[in-house]
């Protein structure tokens, strides 16, 4: 059976009548270092007022076998089912400016179905802008800024530079696939990737989510609050820091990632970011090294981070 993409959703309440709203994108589920993207959502969806305008089927796009749900039993009895939830919000920044926040897990299947849906609900809404975030590991310390790649269906909507030229192929994922899809289809859609310290890829790392932030809003004008976010992002630093001076491999590693870096931004770095033009240490020599580091970056309880 052929589904209409028009029932892989539901409208929840009244559809807002919005001037040229943007909306902004996260699924969980592709590449995510640092959790940027899903940092990201948490913030804005627990720091500002929100209501559900869309609900995706996740019994239609989502494999749970894959990725099975989580499920409470209590002494004899089961009692909260985590239902996968896929949902367009409507969201307003520190201004009263409403925007939408499209979030949940990534589709597992019917991408192309996916990417027409939300296609049809953005001319529907009158969307002007849509843009995804995530992370990905790249080879730059911690001690530095953070940058972010930009992308976007038209050239003028790219407004950093990226360390990069030329062509690549990278695994898809849905929101690739549906920032591509909306561009064939004539509207506006850009995304921002932060570059994550590869050796802090697998913990949460809320300076990633603040890059993100940031970013979001000079594309925009979307005034984000970042209070919770950067004292979060000031702890992980510190706490970073700390676990760094107490091992010579790790600040071994992250001083040759300060040169590479230094010797980039300066104009000599000719390759990029991902030009190895520093000794570096192998992964043999820092392996071992890198999971304790990882390990110590969990709660407070000495608990380890998840991966």
């Amino acid at each position: 059976m052929i589904l209409d993409p028009k029932s892989l959703y539901t409208l929840v309440g009244d559809v807002p009548e919005l001037d040229a709203p943007v909306m902004v994108h996260s699924l969980e589920g592709f590449m995510d270092a640092g959790s940027a993207g899903k940092g990201l959502v948490d913030h804005l969806l627990g720091t500002l007022d929100h209501r559900v305008v869309v609900s995706f089927d996740a019994d239609a796009l989502v494999d749970y076998r894959a990725r099975r749900p989580g499920l409470t039993f209590v002494e004899d009895h089961f009692e909260r089912y985590a239902v996968p939830e896929l949902a367009i919000r409507l969201l307003s920044d520190a201004d009263g400016t409403p925007f939408y926040l499209l979030s949940g897990p990534e589709p597992d299947v019917l991408w192309e179905r996916f990417a027409t849906a939300v296609t049809g609900l953005v001319e529907r809404l009158g969307v002007r802008l849509t843009m995804g975030v995530h992370g990905i590991p790249m080879a730059v310390p911690h001690t530095r800024p953070l940058g972010v790649t930009a992308h976007a269906t038209r050239r003028d909507l790219v407004t950093v530079v990226n360390p990069w030229r030329g062509e690549i192929r990278i695994p898809s994922s849905a929101a690739s696939l549906l920032e591509l899809r909306l561009g064939h289809a004539g509207h506006d859609a850009m995304g921002f990737v932060a570059h994550v310290p590869h050796y802090l890829a697998e913990a949460e790392y809320p300076d990633a989510s603040l890059v993100l932030l940031r970013a979001i809003s000079a594309a925009t004008g979307l005034h984000l609050p970042a209070g919770e976010l950067t004292e979060a992002a000031g702890q992980t630093r510190t706490l970073v820091q700390e676990q760094v001076d107490q091992s010579d491999e790790v600040a071994r590693v992250v001083r040759a990632l300060e040169r590479q870096f230094d010797a980039y931004t300066s104009g000599a770095g000719g390759g990029g970011l991902l030009a190895d033009r520093s000794p570096m240490p192998s992964a043999e020599e820092i392996g071992a090294e890198l999971e304790r580091f990882l390990a110590e970056l969990g709660d407070d309880d000495g608990s380890p981070a998840p991966s």
